[in-house]
């Protein structure tokens, strides 16, 4: 059966010290709450990995934000798969519409992430979602099934129990903007059907879908609702402890 996850993505925010104050607030409210229905997970720049490590319980999970193409050598400035691994790390974010518009990660390069990633033991949150022309002009389907398929489709169904997949219509990202409930359920079971396709409907229905997109305590319980939204890739609102937490007990 598939996991209720609710993971934060800090992105550029926050010192060192900052980030491992949020991460021991989240970690005492996590702690402190009774009966959670979801996993939590908390995703942070390269800097604070391992102090968060540090911070954090074990009831949560620990996110880098990115990975670079390499397995190691002159690239520098770069963090290896293995190099986030080594940090107690279980997770990286991979494909976000930042990292694809702002540093041109192509479906190739996200394909080649997501292998090292693997073999470096990670779990990977792969993020995917149309823009808002895409979405006017009805090719966002395309859109969607082109950047899972072109780096992902290429594993096997075992490597698939280890992706967790994050629609983020990038028209809602940081712009108080929301997809509605019915909306981003569409989309999620499109998602799910196009896993069925190539898995089987077990992977399909094992595989957990998070929504990515101005996700908030006042609308997370009525998209948490839906059949096929497993949860919620958080920015914003992960940056402060209570807003974060009132998305986690959404449930």
């Amino acid at each position: 059966m598939r996991k209720n996850i609710v993971a934060g993505n800090w992105k550029m925010n926050t010192t060192v010290p900052e980030g491992v104050q949020l991460a021991k607030e989240v970690c005492e409210a996590v702690c402190a709450a009774q009966d959670l229905k979801c996993d939590v997970i908390v995703g942070v720049p390269f800097t604070h990995l391992c102090a968060v490590k540090g911070a954090i319980c074990e009831k949560m999970g620990l996110a880098a934000e990115n990975c670079a193409d390499h397995e190691k050598g002159a690239y520098t400035g770069e963090v290896s798969a293995a190099m986030v691994a080594s940090t107690g790390a279980d997770y990286v974010i991979l494909g976000h519409s930042e990292r694809r518009g702002y540093y041109n990660e192509s479906i190739e390069m996200l394909k080649t992430k997501v292998d090292l990633a693997l073999a470096a033991g990670l779990k990977v949150i792969f993020c995917c979602g149309e823009s808002l022309d895409e979405r006017k002009a009805g090719t966002h389907f395309d859109v969607i099934k082109n950047e899972i398929a072109g780096s992902l489709f290429h594993l096997d169904a075992e490597a698939m129990g280890r992706i967790v997949i994050a629609y983020e219509p990038i028209w809602a990202i940081g712009t108080g903007e929301t997809a509605t409930a019915d909306q981003a359920q569409e989309i999620h079971k499109f998602i799910r059907g196009i896993l069925a396709e190539k898995y089987g409907a077990q992977v399909a229905d094992d595989t957990t879908i998070l929504y990515g997109g101005s996700c908030k305590p006042s609308n997370a319980r009525e998209l948490f609702a839906m059949p096929d939204i497993d949860g919620g890739l958080i920015g914003g609102a992960s940056l402060k402890a209570a807003d974060f937490m009132g998305i986690v007990t959404a449930f």
